[in-house]
């Protein structure tokens, strides 16, 4: 699926010469500081456009990383790899339920049912089988991304939440199950839900008057 990450002004202690800067070792917290920066920046822009479709305001999404790259920094002690981006993108999501979901009023998680599904779906059909010459792949590799970008901002949250981490963050269908905290079931189940429900607004939109 063609989606883009989406570029961010976000500033971050350690790039704005704050206390967090790395220096050169010898102190624990400033060691603590370079091993974090240099885990964790490569995927800030990730973290932004997850931010970004979650929220659907850029203030709000800059404002959410940098709580949650404080959080990350912060608790990084904890951390038990391998992978960082899953964990930064489970403390962003974390961060925009409980912290920004009552002020912008954007975010109506259900972790459980959404539109039917149950998280004991696990028939639903995985993404790989799907043949590589479907009409939605094709569509979403032929035309324009501002479109496209659209329609996935406008599919409901559990189905935007789940193709953003897919396709545009490459997350395995463990890492997307871990982050949100339902089954791998759950996941294929609204990643399926979200390729339709896509499809079909493309369909409306080609049908639309130019």
């Amino acid at each position: 699926m063609m989606l883009d990450r989406t570029q961010r002004g976000t500033v971050l202690p350690w790039k704005a010469g704050h206390e967090t800067r790395a220096g050169n070792g010898s102190d624990p917290q400033q060691d603590k500081a370079r091993r974090f920066r240099d885990a964790a920046l490569p995927y800030l822009d990730d973290v932004y456009t997850l931010a970004r479709y979650l929220l659907r305001d850029s203030g709000d999404a800059e404002d959410a990383v940098q709580e949650c790259y404080l959080r990350a920094l912060r608790h990084f002690d904890t951390f038990r790899g391998p992978a960082i981006k899953p964990w930064l993108f489970a403390i962003l999501r974390n961060v925009c339920r409980s912290e920004f979901a009552r002020r912008s009023g954007v975010l109506h998680y259900v972790d459980h049912s959404v539109d039917g599904e149950t998280d004991n779906d696990e028939d639903a059909r995985p993404l790989w089988q799907e043949p590589q010459g479907s009409p939605e792949t094709e569509v979403l590799q032929e035309r324009d991304a501002e479109t496209i970008r659209r329609l996935v901002a406008e599919l409901p949250q559990p189905f935007r939440e789940a193709i953003v981490l897919r396709e545009i963050n490459d997350l395995s269908y463990r890492e997307i199950a871990d982050v949100v905290g339902v089954p791998i079931g759950t996941v294929m189940s609204r990643l399926a839900r979200a390729r339709s429900l896509l499809r079909e607004a493309w369909v409306a939109e080609e049908g639309r008057p130019t």
